[in-house]
């Protein structure tokens, strides 16, 4: 493998999207898409290898914060996880090499930013099924080390913003090389109802619809497009801001709000019921480029602003 550039050194060089429900890592033959899915995992795994990154941030959906944001810890978190909708596909038994001093710097920079948060780190804490999955499948020798950032089921654009943001800081003040993860679906209404595998399909073709205009820009390396266009994307779909257009907040903003990236779809499923893609964002000067900003950039959390009252 040859040896990383100077000018490779630090930053972010990687953004990617999986999602985190647990067939491509359990049962991926039950189902051709799910082999596809698994398949594109492995091609993601093989690309972090090759950019010998530091540092793996994830930002997972599937862990939501009430109060606040947290931050994984642990050194090294031990457990056997089963997941609590699909627990018949079995346990999942994992031991994760966490960065411990970056979750304390990115807790730092988080509270420099106006933000609440904490870090964790204790035996058993119930480390969500998007963060088990995409760490058991991009990084299954734990060659890197992670960090795992929860996901505030209350914070607006502007706290998801700054959070972002924050985790940049944390990453350019350490001069990480970062892979940052999104785990979350495109669009995530599940099936109510067992079905057989070899019928998944997406629960609507409108869902399907919107999950490709998504894909369509990711593509395109045109990712804060996407960012912006997230308000719209949620009231089509309908699904809960917590998993679907938030973590687009996030992912543009860690990565640099902006279009300059080479994007590409390995894969694009049905996931009982689910829209689940693997993408990847490389940066890349010749992307796109500039955006044009439709709501205002934010730099620091001033709390909630009470504009109901």
């Amino acid at each position: 493998m040859d040896a990383v550039t100077e000018e490779q050194q630090t930053g972010v060089v990687l953004g990617v999207l999986v999602p985190g429900i647990p067939h491509p890592l359990l049962c991926p033959e039950q189902n051709a898409g799910w082999t596809r899915l698994r398949q594109a995992f492995d091609a993601v795994r093989d690309r972090i290898r090759e950019l010998q990154p530091d540092l793996l941030v994830v930002y997972s959906t599937m862990w939501t914060s009430i109060i606040g944001h947290q931050i994984q810890a642990d050194p090294e978190p031990t457990w056997v996880h089963v997941d609590e909708l699909f627990h018949d596909l079995g346990s999942i038994p994992y031991t994760f090499r966490i960065d411990a001093p970056f979750a304390h710097a990115l807790k730092a920079s988080m509270e420099a930013r106006g933000l609440a948060a904490r870090t964790v780190a204790y035996e058993g804490f119930p480390i969500d099924t998007g963060s088990v999955v995409a760490l058991k499948l991009l990084n299954p020798d734990n060659a890197v080390p992670a960090v795992i950032v929860s996901s505030n089921m209350y914070s607006d654009r502007a706290e998801t913003l700054v959070v972002g943001k924050a985790c940049r800081d944390a990453i350019d003040a350490g001069k990480r090389r970062a892979v940052v993860v999104v785990v979350g679906t495109l669009s995530n209404r599940l099936f109510t109802d067992w079905i057989d595998p070899e019928d998944d399909h997406v629960h609507s073709a409108k869902d399907d619809e919107w999950n490709r205009k998504i894909l369509e820009f990711l593509g395109q390396g045109r990712l804060e497009d996407t960012a912006q266009l997230s308000r719209e994307i949620q009231r089509q779909v309908r699904i809960p801001k917590v998993v679907s257009f938030k973590p687009m907040w996030w992912w543009s903003a860690v990565m640099g709000q902006h279009n300059r990236y080479k994007g590409e779809v390995l894969a694009y499923e049905a996931l009982f019921g689910t829209g689940s893609a693997v993408v990847t964002l490389t940066p890349d000067e010749s992307g796109v480029g500039e955006k044009e900003f439709d709501e205002d950039d934010v730099e620091r959390f001033r709390g909630d602003r009470n504009v109901i009252a």
